[in-house]
């Protein structure tokens, strides 16, 4: 039996379409939603983890480990004893920190202070990083191991 040569092309015509609907699928799928440009510049970053270390939250706030990123590329913080400062550049995922420099007042507690010293040590490490949801950023060596990670707070 032979068809006619209609029935022939009309699969064919079907193929790029269904192929672009497939595409766009699963393009969708893999996408985390986060955009590499979304800025960081502005909340204030709390430290939630350090390598596999959480740290144990202390009676003020304000002095538990954080930074924050601000447009003039400049970065602010505590350790949680003492303050920091210095810039950062940021290009894509790209983040370097830089000039960072700290008051030198002692820490109440050796374990706060080893905390303080191995945070600022991982600042400094910094070579990129990852948000991996709504308000959660990690920190990269230039491996791409995770050296802390951050959720964002409320703007300081």
């Amino acid at each position: 039996m032979r068809l006619p040569a209609r029935h022939f092309f009309r699969a064919p015509r079907l193929a790029p379409v269904a192929a672009t609907l497939l595409m766009a699928v699963a393009l969708g799928a893999c996408s985390s939603g986060i955009d590499l440009d979304e800025p960081i510049e502005g909340p204030m970053w709390r430290l939630v983890q350090l390598g596999e270390q959480r740290p144990v939250p202390g009676p003020d706030a304000a002095r538990e480990p954080h930074v924050q990123f601000d447009l003039q590329g400049r970065v602010s913080g505590s350790g949680g004893c003492n303050r920091l400062s210095g810039g950062f550049t940021r290009n894509g995922a790209q983040l370097r920190l830089s000039q960072l420099g700290a008051t030198r007042m002692a820490c109440a507690d050796a374990a706060r202070s080893a905390l303080e010293t191995a945070f600022f040590q991982a600042l400094q490490t910094t070579a990129s990083y990852r948000l991996s949801g709504p308000g959660q950023m990690a920190l990269l060596d230039a491996n791409g191991r995770t050296l802390a990670r951050l959720e964002a707070g409320q703007r300081r």
